[in-house]
């Protein structure tokens, strides 16, 4: 029999989660020649969540958790469920069954019957999702494929069933600034695309607020391009192709034909606009210091507080 590992970030699901356990038992119930076992990571919630998930390894002996010492964040909690999965197909899934979990026999055949290494949902469309986030995350998709040589699927999510040598070669990043969209796409394997409706949330609120999105957005760009520094390198030389060009060009004015110099308005918006293209930049080179700054410093993705588990050293 194989073994599926389920793996299922939480961060404040104590509404969604009794829904989720029922479901996800079900539906593995029913799938023949398989055994699971579910991996529960508390990314340091503040409601029931660790309750629940200590009632459910109570009631059955296939429910296991890890408790984060606070949140680290759902990358972290991914790669803490990777590194205890046993199983010889590993899926992650969201517990606010916006991950269809009647989708899994039909991701399992696919590694199992028809020699992927992958199979991953991808949305159809994003019903039920405010136009602006939807029109955003698609030209952020359209944007960092286009600036990275590794290539996301849009609609791709972390819903995904892995065989485990894709699992441990994902594992084998211990990077601390973690984007697992492109983790994912750059260990490449054969994957068989999935497409679904997009589905609400079970119950409770999503945790990805706009500011949240923009940084794993802008995480995921700068693990995987180093686009923006050539953007400001090409800046840079432009900026002073025009200013020669322009010194040169008044200076030939003044001396030929006598004209005094002038437009200090324009003078001073081109200033500020040298100006604060300046300080983007710096900003955009801080940050990849910054990311390289705490790479260096080897810092643990996750503290584990408690566990059923003994956790991989």
């Amino acid at each position: 029999m194989d073994l599926i590992s389920i793996i299922v970030p939480c961060y404040n699901e104590e509404e969604s989660l009794p829904l989720f356990f029922d479901k996800i038992c079900r539906v593995l119930e029913k799938m023949l020649n398989i055994d699971y076992e579910l991996i529960f990571i508390d990314d340091g919630s503040n409601d029931s969540t660790l309750y629940l998930l200590k009632n459910f390894s109570l009631e059955s002996d296939k429910s296991r958790y890890i408790s984060f010492s606070r949140n680290f964040g759902k990358e972290a909690a991914m790669y803490a469920g990777l590194r205890e999965s046993k199983g010889d197909y590993v899926s992650i899934m969201d517990a606010d069954l916006q991950h269809p979990p009647e989708l899994l026999p039909e991701m399992y055949q696919a590694l199992k019957d028809e020699n992927f290494d992958c199979a991953c949902a991808v949305r159809k469309d994003r019903t039920g999702e405010a136009k602006i986030r939807s029109y955003l995350s698609t030209k952020f998709y359209a944007i960092i494929n286009r600036i990275s040589k590794t290539k996301t699927m849009d609609g791709a999510g972390d819903y995904r069933m892995m065989c485990r040598i894709m699992a441990d070669s994902v594992i084998q990043f211990k990077e601390y600034n973690r984007y697992s969209k492109g983790l994912f796409a750059f260990v490449g394997f054969k994957t068989k695309w999935i497409p679904y409706h997009n589905t609400p949330r079970a119950a409770g609120n999503t945790k990805w607020s706009f500011s949240s999105l923009f940084r794993y957005a802008m995480d995921g760009t700068i693990s995987f391009s180093s686009a923006p520094l050539v953007l400001s390198s090409y800046c840079g030389i432009i900026f002073c192709i025009i200013a020669i060009v322009m010194a040169v060009y008044t200076a030939f004015k003044t001396l030929i034909f006598g004209n005094p110099t002038s437009g200090w308005t324009t003078l001073v918006c081109i200033l500020l606009l040298i100006g604060g293209l300046q300080m983007l930049f710096i900003g955009i080179v801080g940050q990849y210091i910054s990311k390289t700054y705490l790479e260096v410093k080897q810092r643990p993705i996750y503290i584990v507080k408690e566990t059923n588990i003994n956790p991989s050293q």
